[in-house]
């Protein structure tokens, strides 16, 4: 019994000795990654703003920007690791346990495949900041390309897609050149004289100054609506918040409602 905690004794000093070595390490890592950690955010900040200044893209300059402060604090996480003296152990670890790098390539599998698509979205660029884009059900407007998934502002809501799904998915932008495309459909009763129709609503479209004519603005029957013939507008404005919110739209199919009205047709 007394060889027993002789032993014990021994084993609780080994492991004393053995924290109180280390624990100048730990701090001095813990100190240089809190140092690299700020400095990143610094080169971050001053990479975003030169990249904006100097790029006609504020969406890639913002993933760039995000790219080399990521890139920083993973050299920063190695640094803490060679301090405290882990590296050799965690490349033995990695070296000698094949399973253990399935296990942690498989848990990481979509943080990288999101990461890479980011590069891909950020440099073939299928939208910019402020566009109008509707993917995997969910349609909002562009706030910002981060490295593992794109924000988007929808119904007052933040909203995160994983970048690999928008690689994978089918992605609409509904923006052109900064203009944003608005539809909507009526139905007009059966006999009645769709031509004049078409000539109205386009009067209406090319007297409001909100739709612009840089693109074709578009009134045509596309079909039956039930027994009620569709007439269907098409038309561009301009992408910012007044525009795109929805009043727009709401103004004008008032507008070409009461017209309709006022010239005696019948709406269905």
């Amino acid at each position: 019994m007394e060889e027993f905690f002789h032993d014990l004794i021994k084993n609780i000093e080994s492991y004393y000795n053995q924290i109180v070595a280390v624990t100048p390490k730990f701090l001095l890592a813990l100190i240089v990654l809190v140092i690299v950690w700020l400095i990143a955010s610094k080169v971050q900040s001053l990479a975003s703003r030169r990249l904006k200044t100097r790029m006609n893209d504020p969406l890639l300059a913002t993933f760039i920007a995000n790219l080399v402060k990521a890139t920083l604090l993973i050299i920063g996480i190695f640094l803490m690791f060679r301090i405290v003296g882990l590296t050799g152990m965690a490349s033995s670890l990695l070296a000698g346990a094949g399973i253990s790098a399935f296990v942690i390539g498989f848990a990481l599998k979509d943080i990288g495949e999101n990461f890479l698509a980011g590069i891909l979205l950020a440099f073939k660029r299928p939208f910019h900041i402020g566009d109008i884009i509707e993917s995997n059900g969910v349609k909002g407007k562009v706030m910002a390309l981060n490295l593992r998934d794109t924000q988007i502002m929808s119904d007052g809501k933040d909203i995160y897609i994983p970048n690999a799904l928008l690689i994978k998915s089918t992605l609409i932008n509904y923006n052109r050149g900064g203009f944003l495309l608005q539809e909507f459909t009526v139905g007009l009763e059966y006999g009645s004289d769709y031509r004049k129709a078409i000539t109205i609503v386009r009067d209406i479209l090319d007297a409001d100054v909100k739709v612009t004519n840089g693109y074709e603005n578009n009134v045509v029957i596309s079909g039956m609506n039930g027994t009620a013939p569709a007439l269907n507008i098409r038309y561009w404005v301009k992408t910012d918040d007044k525009m795109s919110n929805g009043r727009v739209r709401s103004e004008i199919i008032i507008k070409v409602l009461e017209a309709l009205k006022e010239n005696g047709y019948t709406i269905k």
